[in-house]
């Protein structure tokens, strides 16, 4: 493994390669997290703590933790698949039997979410990585005009 690789547990590698409209990306083009030395989170990732902190955490949680209506993301994005992340966002899910009873609704249609799925992804992989601790980030990166342009983008459509 290359200096600075990082691999999860599911053999995703989630290395920042590339910058694009102010995200940070795997070589594989997957959403990813970048943190410099002194601990300045990029903005994307800032952000997808905003995110989680207004839409998800209710259920599952402050900082992707958990709680006992939902599992904790921050461990079930290193076992998923990003697209199967996406898929359960977007869709929800239920898994109602005898032994379990899993109901998350569909968040595809709200722009809240949808329009920063891959901010939430990249906060969840740095928690889960332990890249990133607890509590909002206390450094973060510019927003840049790329960034700004695309998110308007999603949000007015």
């Amino acid at each position: 493994m290359a200096e600075g690789q990082t691999t999860l547990p599911n053999g995703t590698d989630i290395t920042p390669d590339y910058e694009e409209n102010g995200r940070w990306y795997t070589a594989d083009g997957i959403p990813t997290y970048k943190i410099d030395e002194d601990g300045t989170v990029d903005f994307a990732t800032f952000n997808g703590y905003r995110r989680y902190s207004a839409e998800c955490h209710v259920c599952h949680g402050p900082d992707g933790e958990g709680s006992t209506y939902a599992p904790a993301l921050k461990e079930s994005v290193l076992r998923m698949d990003y697209y199967d992340f996406q898929q359960v966002v977007a869709s929800g899910k239920q898994q109602v039997n005898a032994s379990q009873n899993q109901v998350m609704p569909a968040f595809g249609t709200n722009k809240n979410v949808w329009c920063y799925i891959d901010d939430i992804y990249a906060y969840l992989l740095a928690r889960g990585t332990d890249a990133l601790p607890r509590g909002r980030p206390a450094k973060k990166g510019p927003k840049t005009d790329a960034f700004a342009e695309q998110e308007d983008s999603c949000m007015s459509m």
